[in-house]
């Protein structure tokens, strides 16, 4: 009885840390959404199935070690239980995951964004950008529920605060919950800008923020239409060249 080979023994112990690394850090989410006033999470991790997991990792883990001590052989269907359970687990993710969006939530928040100042553009004239909440409600009804967690619990739906006589982009949002939209207008309502209020892409658990890339919030901007330029512009005749008779040509006011 020589024990298992080099080769055995490094990969039970590869498959032991990439389990404690996957379903321990699900676990240790799951756990710390329930506390955190946000989570950048569409849904928490299942703590029954972490849990599961981990628990049959320290069987296997039991088992290799008593086939290591006893210096059972190469054989030894004991040796197989951790790289078995590994690839069992990982499938298990990978079907449960079948249908769920491949984006996380700060690139779901963006795309909430423009979505928004796409269609608040539309209510735009060349006078001024949308600015009554009355208005842009229904546009924030069309965009869902927003990527993130609040203890634990999925934020049912959007939010909208307007404000009035900004300079830019709202940076702060204290006492505002995740996924308000925040659109500032500016003082001459010729602009607003639309941030979301959520977490830093930075950050998975926290206080509500501005969604940001590296400091800078993530904004979309709404602006007044700009006017055709083939529109006549009023106040303003315009000479038409007429043809008499000998070819001559003169003008006259239509």
């Amino acid at each position: 009885m020589s024990g298992p080979s080099r080769k055995t023994l490094l990969a039970n112990v590869v498959c032991l840390g990439a389990l404690g690394w996957i379903y321990g850090g699900d676990l240790s989410d799951a756990l710390r959404a329930r506390t955190a006033e946000v989570s950048a999470l569409l849904a928490p991790p299942s703590v029954v199935r972490t849990s599961v997991v981990l628990g049959l990792s320290g069987v296997g883990l039991a088992v290799f070690l008593s086939g290591l001590l006893r210096k059972k052989p190469e054989g030894f269907k004991g040796y197989r239980l951790l790289p078995i359970l590994l690839v069992v687990a990982l499938f298990l993710d990978l079907v449960l995951a079948e249908g769920k969006t491949p984006l996380d939530s700060p690139e779901l928040g963006a795309v909430a964004l423009r979505r928004f100042q796409a269609e608040a553009q539309k209510l735009a004239t060349v006078e001024a950008v949308p600015s009554r909440e009355q208005v842009l409600q229904p546009l924030v009804d069309a965009l869902g529920a927003p990527p993130y967690l609040e203890r634990g619990v999925p934020v049912p739906a959007y939010t909208l605060q307007v404000r009035t006589g900004c300079e830019g982009p709202a940076r702060d949002a204290p006492g505002t919950r995740p996924g308000t939209l925040l659109y500032c207008v500016a003082r001459d309502g010729k602009q607003a800008w639309v941030t979301l209020v959520g977490l830093p892409a930075e950050v998975r658990f926290g206080a509500p923020a501005v969604l940001s890339v590296r400091g800078e919030p993530r904004s979309a901007a709404v602006r007044t239409q700009v006017p055709e330029e083939n529109d006549v512009v009023p106040g303003i005749d315009l000479e038409i060249p007429t043809v008499v008779d000998g070819g001559a040509a003169t003008s006259a006011s239509p």
